[in-house]
């Protein structure tokens, strides 16, 4: 089989107004800010920085700056993926830069080994972050973490000038005055303390001087807000832990509201677009931003938050935590288990990036939360893999099927060539060959005995029902012969063994004589002299119901025991030599993937990427 080149993601050029992207909330936020030169005043420094640091740099080249900014604790999930293709393409689409951005300012949970699988996930899906045009800078991802002195240096600004200050409350007494929806919350004690005061005990905090959980720095907003993140919210906690990157240089952390302003200002974002959950949270990241400005530690203008609803796809979990317990109870294989909504579980299941991105499309940008049926992703991915998907033939459930007047026909030893395009709609793209001896191997359910009403497959002669006498079937052995079944042998327990047919002389296809005998059915086959056996995985959904949670149910009640099944089956000659990662169309069967892990260590290993169709729970 002539297999082609994997193929990847275009991106149009950013001046290309023909692309024609469906409009959407954020576009048209984008383009009125582009309209009315909002951010064309920003200046760029090769880097990020403070107010100082841009206003000696250039005319920033990036029309606008985005960001994505996950948190290296854990593998990136479908819903990641709907954030990626949505802020790297909103910046490719509008001539700007999206960051690529570490959030790590929790060191308990963070690992190298998810930044690695982080930077691999936003590669293979299409997409960099490299700067634009000539502006100077390193074409590299960033990391939350290098910020922190400038977070510490924030920090005791926001004390010095009175709008943050040490509280020494415990967290129950800090829970309890917080208050709640209907009730304000009550001032801490600490609240009246001087800006000299605060500052001597947050540098306290910070030389190590107080337990943890000891102290925290509040900013000081209004206790009385209705808005309850407004009501003084923590934004430095003491925690002795070692951090991947800064080692143990700190022992107090910034709280992540108030660290993702701050990053997002150093970088000069532009538009932060953030998920539904994070909409309360607005008001605290103008408010902070707001300050900082006030005292020039950053650029004006500065960004502003946007939220758009999460990803929200039926019969899958999102929760890193939950999609840790599934790989540390070991209920799948690992992060990359097919069965996953990992990117790496969805790319090792087959998942194209080109599907991802135009799934990511087609579900669209809203400002409300809604489920997407999972035939949505699996639609997409057909539609990319249709297209160039090799084709060629299987047996998953196999039965030997005899054709007992082979050596007279054909003679003794015989070995008919067969072929079949590579891809029905792309002849450029060659051809496949395969024998057709006197044994071949058929689906198991290509043959009945007593055949249901509309079956066109295998049957012998037999009386129905009714009393009539059926001839036996004649189908079509696809790009074979036509045959005319003959009966089976059975075992002991009833259990098909054997079926045999009559070669049909003269009506190869492709031979003149091919239309001589009309067939109702064509069946799939391979040659038993020259099939390879393979593993193929049957993967099917991790879970039985469309929301695994729903009605406070445990998601692990609803894991689906049957969302792999194993079996050994005969392929076309030609996947032998296939390499791991190739996508291709076994016909009828649906689409299949050589795992990237296990394939050819001595074997051929295969994952059923999808069906023809959507098929689940029918």
């Amino acid at each position: 089989m002539t297999s082609p080149a994997p193929s990847k993601a275009t991106a149009p050029a950013a001046s290309d107004k023909e692309t024609h992207k469906p409009s959407n909330f954020l576009r048209q936020i984008i383009e009125h800010d582009l309209a009315n030169g909002t951010y064309a005043s920003r200046k760029w420094g090769g880097s990020p920085g403070d107010a100082a640091h841009h206003a000696a740099g250039q005319p920033d080249p990036a029309r606008v700056r985005l960001r994505f900014p996950p948190e290296p604790n854990g593998y990136l999930h479908v819903g990641h993926a709907k954030s990626i293709c949505l802020n790297f393409g909103l910046a490719r689409d509008y001539g700007g830069v999206c960051h690529l951005r570490f959030d790590d300012t929790n060191p308990e949970k963070e690992d190298t080994e998810y930044v690695d699988s982080i930077i691999e996930a936003v590669k293979w899906l299409g997409f960099d972050w490299a700067q634009i045009g000539n502006a100077p800078g390193k074409d590299a991802p960033y990391q939350a973490s290098d910020y922190f002195d400038f977070m510490y240096r924030a920090a005791e600004y926001l004390i010095e000038s009175g709008h943050a200050y040490v509280d020494e409350q415990s967290a129950e007494e800090m829970r309890i005055n917080r208050g709640d929806f209907v009730k304000p919350g009550t001032d801490s004690p600490f609240r009246s303390r001087t800006p000299a005061e605060n500052l001597a005990r947050f540098r306290e905090m910070r030389d190590g001087k107080l337990e943890d959980g000891a102290a925290v720095l509040r900013a000081k907003i209004d206790m009385a807000s209705p808005n309850i993140n407004l009501r003084d919210p923590a934004i430095y906690r003491i925690r002795r832990a070692h951090h991947h990157n800064t080692g143990d240089k700190w022992c107090i952390y910034p709280m992540y509201t108030f660290a993702h302003p701050v990053e997002d200002a150093l970088e000069q974002i532009t538009h932060s677009i953030c998920t539904l959950e994070f909409e309360d949270q607005r008001p605290f990241y103008d408010w902070l931003l707001d300050r900082l400005c006030e005292g020039g530690l950053i650029a004006t203008p500065h960004p502003h938050q946007y939220e758009f609803a999460r990803l929200n796809l039926t019969y899958v979990l999102t929760s890193k935590r939950k999609l840790a317990q599934l790989v540390n109870e070991k209920r799948v294989s690992g992060w990359d288990d097919p069965r996953m909504p990992t990117i790496v579980g969805l790319r090792r299941r087959g998942y194209t990036a080109e599907a991802i991105q135009l799934f990511a499309e087609r579900i669209g940008v809203s400002k409300s939360d809604s489920w997407i049926d999972y035939s949505t992703l699996e639609g997409a991915l057909r539609d990319t893999l249709d297209p160039i998907a090799p084709r060629a033939m299987a047996v998953l459930d196999p039965v030997k099927l005899v054709l007992t007047n082979w050596d007279e026909v054909m003679g003794a030893g015989t070995l008919d060539d067969c072929s079949a395009p590579v891809h029905p709609h792309h002849p450029e793209q060659g051809t496949r060959h395969f024998k057709i001896g006197k044994e071949v191997w058929i689906e198991r359910t290509d043959y009945e005995e007593t055949p249901p009403k509309g079956f066109f497959r295998l049957f012998p002669a037999h009386t129905n029902a009714s009393g009539q006498a059926i001839a036996a079937s004649k189908v079509r052995l696809k790009y074979g012969h036509v045959i005319e079944c003959v009966g089976a042998t059975k075992d002991a327990n009833g259990q098909v063994t054997e079926v045999q047919a009559k070669l049909i002389p003269d009506t190869k296809s492709g031979t003149p004589g091919a239309d001589s005998v009309k067939v109702k059915g064509v069946i799939t086959w391979v040659g038993v002299n020259d099939a390879v056996q393979a593993e193929v995985r049957l993967y099917d959904r991790l879970f039985t119901e469309a929301h695994p949670e729903a009605n406070g149910n445990d998601f692990l009640e609803n894991l689906n025991a049957n969302s792999l099944s194993v079996v050994t089956a005969y392929v076309e000659p030609s996947m032998a030599s296939i390499p791991a990662g190739q996508r291709f169309q076994f016909e009828r069967h649906g689409y299949f993937v050589t795992d990237l892990v296990d394939h050819g260590t001595g074997k051929a290993v295969l994952n059923r990427v999808t069906g023809m169709k959507d098929s689940f729970g029918k």
